[in-house]
């Protein structure tokens, strides 16, 4: 399993850094992001970037790949998404079931990882990944999406 896991998210940091490097704007940039890692990766049956409007605590969804959401604005501490806002931290939610501050989106979600997204120190958003499956995030996908993180931030935000 780690190793067809890993070769497949290691496959796609090409396609990223393409994605990153090309000259369309940034919302172009994050919704191929957000194309390809939904297309590409099985288990990832949602994917999206919420940010954070500068002197608001709420997160605004922006660009995503999946099934449309209602959850297009989460205040911060609510749901896992809030919480990441709050606490700064990555979030591995092996079963959404058992998270008592869960925002249900679909029935079919089982899973979830919040990954915050920094820049100048700050956290100005956060990528959320759903799955239909069960425990499906692994330090693999952290640290996969950790790095994609602080690529856009570099390569996205700091231009």
């Amino acid at each position: 399993m780690f190793n067809h896991k890993q070769n497949l998210l290691n496959r796609l940091k090409p396609q990223i850094q393409q994605i990153l490097d090309s000259e369309n704007p940034k919302s172009i940039k994050l919704q191929n992001i957000c194309d390809l890692l939904y297309q590409q990766i099985p288990y990832y049956n949602w994917v999206g970037f919420y940010f954070a409007q500068p002197g608001e605590k709420k997160l605004y969804l922006q660009q995503y790949a999946g099934k449309p959401t209602e959850h297009t604005v989460i205040p911060f501490g609510k749901g896992i998404c809030g919480q990441v806002a709050v606490t700064n931290q990555n979030f591995v939610v092996p079963d959404v079931q058992a998270q008592d501050n869960y925002i249900a989106c679909s029935i079919e979600v089982k899973s979830e990882i919040v990954i915050p997204l920094f820049f100048k120190g700050e956290n100005i958003g956060q990528i959320d990944i759903d799955s239909h499956s069960p425990n499906a995030f692994s330090e693999e996908d952290e640290a996969f999406l950790t790095w994609l993180n602080q690529q856009i931030s570099q390569k996205v935000f700091s231009k």
